[in-house]
């Protein structure tokens, strides 16, 4: 079957390391406890950000289009998605690595239920299959039946956050389109794809700053929105 996401040019490829940080976790890597989610493939457990590993959801500020071609808020509605997955019980995650934004890369479960899984059968995500294939045939199964976003047509989360960051990147400075932000919430930083981006502004004589990736940003002690 035809790939019905539109590919773009060059996706963003964004450095990524390991860093290590104490987590409150048992000794094979496991963590539970209450549970806010912040995307389609984040969630924020006790007071740790876990990624889901293998899955990649659409941007919350992201839109895509139905068969009929009516633009919907697939970001939004994939959070939603996770959200009510959520709700059905105490959410334990597995997971023993972290990405270079502090978060823990993880499997994570509600009453037996692999969330990571269920966001690809729903088709509220795709298989990051630069980092993993283990959702590859919950994503087939997904595109065949027409789940989610799949019923339409819309842009790979990489490709999108490629998109926007190569137009950001031609009207600031140096071609380091991330804004560092200072307000009574903290040092904040946003991305050319978050909800908040074209409304912020920077003022650099008040100590706000520009940065030219999220590693950059959160080295200097700026955290992403949430």
């Amino acid at each position: 079957m035809r790939r019905r996401f539109i590919s773009r040019s060059r996706a963003l490829f964004l450095a990524l390391g390991v860093i290590v940080i104490p987590l409150p976790a048992l000794a094979d890597g496991t963590s539970a406890g209450s549970v806010r989610v912040i995307d389609g493939d984040t969630i924020e457990l006790g007071q740790e950000k876990i990624r889901l590993d293998g899955i990649d959801a659409p941007e919350l500020a992201q839109s895509c289009k139905t068969s009929a071609g009516k633009t919907w808020p697939c970001g939004k509605a994939s959070r939603r998605f996770l959200e009510r997955l959520v709700e059905a019980g105490q959410v334990s995650c597995t997971g023993d690595q972290n990405d270079a934004y502090d978060r823990r890369i993880a499997t994570c479960h509600v009453r037996g239920r692999n969330l990571n899984a269920e966001m690809i059968r729903s088709g509220h995500a795709l298989a990051f299959r630069r980092y993993s294939t283990t959702y590859v045939m919950e994503e087939e199964t997904a595109q065949l039946g027409q789940k989610g976003l799949w019923a339409g047509t819309f842009e790979a989360p990489w490709d999108y956050r490629a998109k926007k960051w190569q137009v950001a990147s031609q009207a600031v400075p140096e071609n380091c389109p991330i804004k560092g932000n200072i307000s009574a919430n903290g040092r904040i930083y946003h991305t050319p794809w978050s909800p908040h981006y074209n409304r912020t502004r920077i003022n650099e004589a008040a100590g706000e700053r520009w940065f030219c990736s999220e590693i950059e940003a959160i080295a200097a002690g700026w955290r992403p929105p949430e």
